[in-house]
């Protein structure tokens, strides 16, 4: 049965896929199942990466701060 979910074909390096394939036996997944929770955890780091940056710009505009004893009573 053909599925909904869209494709990606992706060509990797031979180490690369050395890699996955010996990820994917260790915990008994298929190699795209792998790969996918791969791209997943690597998106969620990109995106934090980016709202890191995003804090930090608008930290250092905000002329209001807080000390440290105070945040905290």
């Amino acid at each position: 049965m053909p599925t909904k979910q869209p494709r990606l074909n992706v060509v990797l390096a031979p180490s690369t896929f050395v890699t996955i394939e010996k990820i994917a036996r260790h915990q008994g997944k298929s190699m795209s199942v792998v790969a996918k929770e791969l791209m997943e955890d690597a998106i969620e780091k990109h995106e934090d990466m980016l709202l890191s940056e995003l804090a930090m710009k608008r930290e250092a505009r905000s002329k209001k701060t807080v000390g440290h004893d105070k945040a905290w009573r």
